[in-house]
């Protein structure tokens, strides 16, 4: 597996448009992308499962609940941001923000409509927010949500809630992070990777 820097061995460049056009080009950037997801996806980052079995709940959950096409696509991808750099897996209990739905949704977002990237870039936001409005949000945080919350700025104040509440993205981000919470169960069975091809090509496409 090549060295990866904020995904850049994974990065279309300048020939993003002639990708659209061809889509064996876009086979090849998925095959690259699931090679990514399958090779460092086995670390668990604090959590009880591995990184990629978080993204399979997390869009098995997704098709359980009836989101959109979309939404699903998010919610597989959503943690994509811990696979493009060199973070350790204890991050958080080192005091290191990794920024990881930064990296992620500026990865994707050289392929994918902001209705995939947009809710990823936001799903740590959501968290933030949530422990500002519900006071048992952050009780029910896991070890590792609790580590990171300080990290990440910590709760929204009064006009950062506002704003978030008027966001576009409000609605598909507060989907995506309860999507977030509910997938990290160690006895889930969900959909195996190569199963979401076709959706993940059909989103690309259709832009």
């Amino acid at each position: 597996m090549p060295r990866i820097q904020n995904g850049s061995c994974f990065s279309m460049n300048s020939t993003s448009e002639q990708m659209f056009a061809r889509p064996a080009l876009i086979d090849a950037w998925l095959d690259l992308l699931f090679l990514l997801m399958q090779t460092r996806g086995i670390a668990h980052y604090g959590e009880g499962v591995s990184q990629l079995d978080h993204m399979l709940q997390s869009a098995q959950l997704a098709k359980d609940r009836d989101y959109s096409e979309h939404l699903v696509a998010a919610a597989l991808l959503h943690d994509i941001g811990h696979l493009l750099g060199d973070e350790p897996e204890d991050a958080a209990t080192q005091g290191i923000d990794t920024k990881h739905e930064q990296r992620g949704s500026a990865w994707l977002a050289q392929v994918f409509p902001e209705s995939v990237y947009v809710p990823i870039a936001l799903h740590v936001a959501v968290k933030r927010y949530l422990c500002t409005v519900d006071s048992n949000y952050h009780a029910n945080l896991s070890h590792a949500s609790r580590l990171s919350l300080s990290l990440q700025g910590g709760p929204m104040n009064s006009e950062q809630v506002k704003a978030f509440e008027n966001s576009r993205w409000f609605k598909d981000a507060m989907a995506l992070r309860s999507l977030d919470d509910h997938a990290k169960q160690t006895n889930a069975r969900p959909s195996d990777l190569q199963s979401y091809r076709l959706l993940l090509k059909k989103i690309i496409l259709n832009q």
